[in-house]
């Protein structure tokens, strides 16, 4: 059986919270979803910044970002993500509404992996959520992965 893989989930409006909860359910891949609804409780939770001394981060294979949230922007978490060795590497997609050229250029610009803009329709919408989890999850290899292949 696959190892379940968890995606975390940065949103603050709870009807594309759901939205993006099912569709990545209606995948069929072995995932569980972890989520935040604002920068600072994204960072709390990835960065382990309000857990004790040596408790547990949260450590995700994918993370889906909104880019309007509120009290601390997508771009500013991207920055601050992207600026500690223990999140660099951690594929970031940023999952939003906008296809200002300017918020695709500054979110590529610090280190998002992938910009998604929202499809209109749920069907659409799940495609696109399907294909960057079947991609990130299971055909992109990420630095210290094993999936099974040796030279």
């Amino acid at each position: 059986m696959d190892n379940i893989s968890l995606i975390f989930l940065v949103e603050d409006n709870p009807d594309d919270e759901l939205l993006t909860r099912r569709a990545i359910i209606s995948s069929g891949l072995p995932i569980r979803v972890e989520s935040a609804v604002d920068g600072p409780q994204a960072l709390e939770i990835l960065l382990g910044a309000a857990a004790p001394q040596g408790s547990a981060r949260l450590t995700p294979d994918l993370i889906f970002l909104d880019l309007k949230l509120p009290r601390l922007n997508g771009l500013e978490v991207l920055s601050i993500l992207r600026g500690r060795a223990e999140t660099r590497l951690l594929p970031i997609i940023i999952l939003t509404s906008s296809a200002e050229k300017s918020d695709v250029y500054h979110a590529y610009e610090r280190g998002c992996n992938s910009y998604i803009q929202k499809p209109v329709g749920f069907e659409r919408f799940a495609q696109s959520i399907h294909a960057a989890c079947h991609y990130w999850l299971r055909l992109n290899q990420m630095p210290g992965q094993n999936k099974g292949t040796t030279l």
